[in-house]
């Protein structure tokens, strides 16, 4: 059976984070160093030292995550494994495509520091918020968050990452009146996020002009897997779409679930490769035959290439 690959977003940063599997591998190593030297500053630093607070900040955790993944990837992608399609939350959408070679590493690194920047500027710019509804059907949250927005103050569903587990996102102002309404409606949880914008909303409107164009002046290949987007939760392949896919992205949903759906018609086995295992956790919620291992330390990945990655080639 073939594998799929996934790839976590923002969120999933530490301080900390790579450093065990830099010490440990040479290749790592070189990827963060491709990283410093195509940002012209010490992103292993930051990763690997902190301070907490410089690596959450978007245009730095975004780039972070992406290098600590393909890291991981770089050590894999020699033994043979059948990787068959791969999918990115968010952020970790770029992270396939450089792993799938739509995307050359170093343009990766700059556009998603850019990316962060843009989201960045368009949440001051338009101030919003987000939050993470627990325990309702996609109907009914979808009802009232239009029940929720006004002309001015709108909120929408920004990720449908497992059943029951949605995050809203928007104005504050619609954001608090939806909560009422999810929470009447018979929401176990609504949980306000630590976020500096509203991500995947129109709010983010602002940010697409610039993602375009700077896309527009690097090179986009057809991936060498097929690359599920976040927006369609299907298969993207022809380089103008990927483009378009990326810059729509901003304002669009992360139809995570759909795309677990999507991978699941392929494969019910996975790699998450990069920090942390929010994604084994979703998707196990998603589809209960799915076998995955996520990848991200030096211990996991050791053990995987001594003792396991026979099993999955």
């Amino acid at each position: 059976m073939g594998i799929g690959l996934l790839f976590p977003g923002q969120g999933s940063q530490f301080v900390g984070m790579g450093k065990d599997l830099a010490e440990r591998f040479s290749v790592v190593r070189e990827t963060f160093q491709e990283a410093d030297d195509a940002l012209d500053f010490a992103l292993s630093r930051l990763c690997w030292g902190g301070p907490e607070d410089e690596l959450t900040l978007t245009k730095n955790a975004q780039p972070a995550i992406l290098v600590h993944s393909i890291a991981v990837w770089r050590m894999l992608q020699d033994q043979g494994l059948p990787v068959v399609i791969a999918a990115g939350h968010s952020l970790g959408e770029f992270s396939a495509h450089v792993a799938a070679g739509s995307l050359g590493f170093a343009d990766a690194v700059r556009t998603v520091r850019l990316r962060g920047e843009l989201m960045y500027r368009s949440g001051t710019e338009r101030p919003g918020t987000m939050a993470a509804v627990i325990g309702l059907d996609d109907a009914a949250l979808e009802q009232a968050c239009r029940e929720a927005s006004e002309p001015d103050s709108v909120v929408v569903p920004a990720n449908y990452n497992a059943p029951g587990q949605v995050v809203i996102s928007g104005d504050s102002a619609a954001v608090a009146r939806a909560g009422e309404r999810l929470k009447a409606a018979g929401a176990k949880r609504v949980l306000p996020l630590n976020v500096s914008g509203a991500f995947h909303s129109p709010l983010m409107k602002v940010a697409e002009a610039g993602l375009q164009e700077h896309l527009e002046q690097i090179s986009i290949e057809a991936p060498a897997f097929p690359v599920v987007s976040n927006v369609t939760a299907e298969p993207v392949s022809e380089p103008a779409e990927i483009r378009r896919l990326l810059v729509e992205q901003l304002t669009s949903p992360v139809r995570w679930v759909a795309s677990v759906q999507t991978m699941s018609a392929l494969t019910q086995r996975y790699l998450e490769l990069g920090p942390g295992n929010v994604l084994a956790g979703l998707v196990r919620r998603t589809t209960k035959e799915a076998e995955i291992k996520s990848l991200g330390t030096a211990d996991q990945l050791e053990a995987f290439l001594a003792e396991e990655v026979g099993q999955w080639s």
